[in-house]
């Protein structure tokens, strides 16, 4: 930073390392229960509401998600800024940051709503719609976005908590609203409503669950005070610089996973868009269960990048691409070899033509996760911009291969659309650059983040081909295969992908938590 001497303040490594863990697991249960209330309820809704209407649910789905950034970037940008204002101890700036944010997103929030209204009057010219669907998909999108704008004003709450490093006490509330959702979700097709009623009894569990994050805001935060006093144009300013970034980030991200359904459903029918939701749905699966450790890091290395810890930035950014590199190659490689009976038993024999998109969006997620660590990084340390550039060139691409390619080869076209752009801009553009910000060489970082963690892949995939024959079609069977293939992985990278160090620390909590359960467990000695 100009004009300030770079402060190197202590850092208790361990403490940090057991925020991260429990930050870490917390998220992976909310994630973990999220993904099986989700695949379990897949069949079960194409089943009661039909190909069709399902189609008909994710494609209004999708143009919703395009809302969200509609907050401009303030909602990703704020996050850093409250790490930031927290590592100065700055309370009262950081209320007039929170204030000014939070009357700016009640504005998006209005404005959010008026863009669905407008949409949904012309929803049958913007999507192909057959003419009785045109009023439910109207009525989904009209609930669906009040979701998204309610969701926009009381995301400041959220921010505050994730900002303060408390991702746990988001991720257990996460996971209560999912079970909520889903026990609605089988009650209301069950008792023989349709669509519409479905998304608004959903949408009526996840808009009470915010109420619940705003109670957490002020407890993580007792100070917190949201007041139209505390509204400075400065802090707008302040934070406008950097969320004008975010926003274009977050608006090209949301291309590049959401326009696949729009071009689907221009060109080709809601049934194809069912067919695409298939692989799009577990390659989502795959994306969220193993990019939330790079999620978790990011006030951390705003905190390090306030704070000028140069080796600290270095030891995160090589730990975290090794640790998410390892979260996604085993994950990926089951799937890319086990995606025909995966698809089988999910929705039967009929589909198989989403075993290959599948495969193709599957190869995309993991090089986008393997390479999540540098996104952060650029973000948290003052390299937005080049992310900011680099996401919306691939979103432009994705758009531009994905219809050139959709005509010729339908959805696979697709797919391809998606993992050509990705590959340049993660491995060619943003892994090199956060290597250049940690003062790390690229070849010496791939050594030591991307190589221990990508080798072991390799005998996991020729366990997976070996026994592929003799898998059947079956839940148990596939998913106990699976677990075996990355039990294999796993004693692999143990044994040779971690430093020495790093398998202390693993063993000393794996023993620490086995005599809390020990402590938990009833005393079976007489007394």
């Amino acid at each position: 930073m100009i004009g300030r001497e770079p402060v190197e303040r202590p850092v208790d490594a361990p403490a940090e390392a057991m925020t991260v863990t429990r930050n870490l697991s917390t998220r992976y249960l909310a994630i973990a229960v999220e993904m099986v209330l989700g695949f379990l309820i897949l069949p079960f809704n194409i089943a009661h509401l039909g190909a069709a209407a399902y189609g008909l649910w994710i494609l209004t789905t999708s143009i919703t998600a395009y809302f969200s950034v509609l907050d401009l970037g303030y909602g990703g940008a704020l996050v850093k800024f409250v790490a930031q204002y927290r590592a100065r101890k700055d309370w009262r700036g950081l209320n007039e940051i929170l204030s000014t944010t939070f009357y700016l997103f009640a504005a998006c929030g209005v404005l959010t709503y008026l863009v669905a209204i407008g949409i949904a009057l012309y929803l049958d010219r913007v999507i192909q719609l057959d003419p009785d669907q045109v009023r439910t998909g109207q009525i989904i999108l009209l609930i669906t976005a009040l979701n998204v704008s309610l969701g926009t004003v009381f995301s400041v709450f959220g921010a505050v908590i994730n900002g303060f490093q408390r991702y746990d006490i988001n991720n257990i509330t996460g996971t209560l609203c999912s079970v909520a959702v889903a026990v609605t979700n089988l009650v209301v097709l069950m008792a023989g409503f349709g669509l519409i009623e479905l998304v608004a009894a959903t949408t009526t569990v996840r808009v009470l669950a915010y109420f619940i994050y705003r109670g957490n805001a002020y407890r993580v935060f007792p100070y917190l005070h949201l007041r139209p006093t505390y509204v400075r144009r400065s802090r707008f300013k302040e934070v406008t610089s950097f969320s004008v970034y975010i926003f274009a980030i977050d608006w090209a991200r949301k291309l590049n996973f959401s326009v696949d359904d729009i071009v689907i459903g221009i060109f080709l029918n809601t049934s194809a868009v069912a067919i695409w939701s298939i692989g799009q749905r577990l390659a989502e699966a795959t994306q969220r269960f193993t990019n939330q450790l790079t999620d978790v890091l990011f006030p951390v290395v705003v905190d390090h990048d306030e704070s000028s810890r140069l080796n600290r930035l270095q030891a995160v950014f090589t730990v975290g691409t090794r640790l998410s590199m390892a979260m996604v190659v085993p994950i990926a490689t089951g799937l890319v070899i086990m995606a025909e009976p995966i698809v089988y038993f999910l929705i039967g024999p009929a589909s198989t033509e989403s075993v290959l998109i599948v495969q193709l969006l599957t190869v995309t997620v993991a090089v986008r996760v393997g390479t999540a660590m540098a996104s952060t990084v650029l973000k948290g340390a003052g390299r937005h911009r080049l992310m900011a550039f680099a996401n919306l060139a691939t979103a432009g691409a994705n758009i531009l291969l994905s219809v050139m390619l959709i005509k010729g080869f339908g959805l696979e076209g697709v797919a391809l659309g998606t993992l050509i752009p990705v590959c340049i801009e993660c491995l060619f553009v943003i892994y090199p650059a956060a290597c250049r910000r940690v003062g790390v060489p690229t070849l010496q970082a791939v050594s030591e983040s991307i190589w221990p963690a990508l080798w072991p892949a390799i005998p996991m995939a020729l366990y997976l081909v070996a026994t592929r024959p003799l898998v059947k079609p079956s839940v148990p069977i596939v998913a106990a295969n699976l677990v075996a293939g990355g039990l294999v992985y796993a004693v692999v990278f143990f044994a040779f992908g971690l430093t020495v160090e790093e398998r202390r620390f693993c063993l000393s909590k794996l023993s620490e938590g086995a005599a809390r359960m020990r402590m938990l467990l009833p005393s079976t000695g007489g007394a």
